[in-house]
């Protein structure tokens, strides 16, 4: 974890920021909770029980200067809220998000399936990317699981 904050504290430098106690305090939350797709109140919550003095709207400005800077990317998932999930060191591009419409589980893609997509899109509409988002919509394993295995006992 050390490593990642040196090279996000390096990040914040070369855009002339500082780490500061209250920004580190935000990174190593979204650090420490990577998979959970956390909105700015759970941040806010979650880095309160470490650093009480800190306020809403310092972690809100926060995720801005992360989002803004690429270290974060800041997603929504059709629910009305903005949730925030640290990009992958190296990754050219956002990952993708699998969402649950029963359950509201979000699982992540980590390959990017849309190279050749993005190639067509390049050359035929002389479109330059920068960067895109899939999230599909849909009934995750675990409740196809859970329905199968209902079903067998009612049978």
């Amino acid at each position: 974890m050390e490593t990642r904050i040196d090279r996000i504290k390096k990040l914040l430098h070369s855009a002339s920021y500082k780490l500061t106690p209250q920004r580190e305090s935000t990174v190593r939350v979204l650090l420490e909770h990577e998979e959970d797709h956390l909105s700015a109140e759970d941040v806010y919550l979650l880095v309160k029980e470490k650093s009480p003095e800190i306020g809403l709207a310092t972690v809100y400005r926060t995720l801005e200067l992360l989002t803004e800077l690429k270290i974060v990317d800041k997603i929504n998932f059709g629910d009305g809220v903005s949730r925030y999930d640290l990009r992958q060191e190296g990754a050219k591009h956002f990952h993708h998000h699998l969402v649950c419409i029963e359950c509201g589980a979000v699982d992540e893609i980590q390959d990017d399936l849309l190279e050749d997509v993005e190639a067509i899109v390049e050359r035929d509409w002389n479109f330059k990317i920068k960067d895109h988002r899939l999230t599909f919509h849909g009934v995750c394993h675990r409740c196809q699981d859970s329905e199968d295995q209902t079903e067998e006992e009612s049978t």
